[in-house]
C-alpha cells in the first residue's frame, strides 16, 4: 500500500481523539513531546501535526492526503473537500451569542450589529440566508471578550459545553450549524494511495461500529425464542443456542447503543432471563 500523509489538530482535544482513534484501528505510532511529525511502524501512514485553520489550504494543495478535522471547518474553508466518514467525536455548535441582559426577540434582532467571529464565510451565508444585513470583525481568538470590550454586539464562535459563554456573560440564541469531527481527503488521491485510504477507512468504520453497538446474551424459554429473536436487531440475525436445562435456549445478539433501553425493556417482557451485557472492541461487516 502507497504511503499517506494525514493532518490532524496539533494540541486539544481533537488531537488526542484523533490519535485514539487510530489507535483503536491497530495503528502504533511514534510521537514524542512536540513533534511537528510522526510515523506509524505498522501501517504507511505519516502523521502531520498542524495548526487546525491551515489544514484545509494543506488539502487543496496535496501536500497532505487525508485529515482528521471539524465539520464545521470544512463549512468554513473546505466546502469542496469531500466527508469521507463522521467519526463522532469532537461534537460543538457554531452559534450566535449576545450579552445575557440583552433581550432577543428573533434574527431580525441582528440586523445592522456588530458581529465578532473567526468564522466569516459561514457567517455571512447563514445571515444572507436569512436576509440580514451585519457589519463583521474578524477576530483570530478569544472571540467570546468581544462583546465587554465593547467591540461588537454578538460573536458567532463553537459552542461545546456552554461554559465559556457562562464565564464570559453571553447566552446563545441561534444555531447555525452542528458539528463533528471527520475523515477528509485531499482532491487529489490516485488509486494507489486510494487503497490505503480504503483500508483505514474499512478500520474505522469497524471502530465506529463497536462504539454504537453492545453484545447482549440471555437466556429464554423455547416458547419465547421467536418472539425474542423478532425484537432483536442483530446484525443478520440472532444466534440461539439450547441450554443444558431442558426447553431453554441461550440467545446472542447485538444491540445499538441508541435503542438499547427500549429493546431490553421488551426482551424481558417476553420472556428473557439472565440478559448479560458486553462492549465490543471491533465489528467486522
Amino acid at each position: 500500500m502507497k504511503k499517506l500523509k494525514i493532518a490532524i489538530q496539533k494540541s486539544g482535544r481533537l488531537n488526542s481523539d484523533s490519535l485514539r482513534i487510530l489507535k483503536d484501528c491497530g495503528i502504533n505510532i511514534n510521537n514524542g513531546r512536540d513533534q511537528l511529525s510522526a510515523t506509524a511502524t505498522n501501517f504507511p501512514l505519516e502523521l502531520l501535526f498542524l495548526r487546525n485553520g491551515d489544514i484545509p489550504k494543506y488539502l487543496h494543495d496535496g501536500v497532505v492526503d487525508l485529515a482528521i478535522v471539524g465539520e464545521n471547518l470544512l463549512v468554513e474553508k473546505g466546502e469542496d473537500l469531500p466527508i469521507i466518514e463522521k467519526l463522532g467525536f469532537s461534537k460543538c455548535k457554531v452559534s450566535v451569542a449576545i450579552p445575557k441582559t440583552e433581550n432577543y426577540t428573533g434574527i431580525q434582532d441582528l440586523q445592522d450589529k456588530k458581529i465578532a467571529t473567526s468564522y466569516p464565510n459561514t457567517v455571512k451565508k447563514f445571515l444572507a440566508d436569512k436576509g440580514i444585513n451585519a457589519n463583521l470583525h474578524i477576530i483570530s481568538g478569544s472571540v467570546e471578550i468581544a462583546p465587554n470590550i465593547g467591540l461588537a454586539d454578538a460573536i458567532v464562535d463553537i459552542v461545546s459545553s456552554g461554559n465559556t459563554l457562562f464565564k464570559n456573560n453571553l447566552k446563545e440564541v441561534e444555531k447555525i450549524l452542528t458539528s463533528e469531527s471527520v475523515l477528509t481527503a485531499s482532491p487529489g488521491l490516485g488509486d494507489e494511495k486510494q487503497k490505503t485510504v480504503d483500508e483505514l477507512h474499512f478500520r474505522m468504520k469497524s471502530v465506529l461500529r463497536s462504539k454504537n453497538s453492545k453484545y447482549v446474551l440471555m437466556n429464554a424459554p423455547n416458547d419465547q425464542v421467536k418472539k425474542i429473536t423478532e425484537i432483536l436487531p442483530g446484525m443478520r440475525s440472532p444466534t440461539v443456542l439450547p441450554l443444558a436445562e431442558e426447553g431453554w435456549s441461550s440467545i446472542h445478539s447485538v444491540i445499538n447503543e441508541e435503542t438499547f433501553w427500549e429493546v431490553i425493556g421488551k426482551l424481558k417482557e417476553n420472556g428473557a432471563e439472565g440478559i448479560l451485557v458486553c462492549p465490543i472492541e471491533k465489528m467486522v461487516l
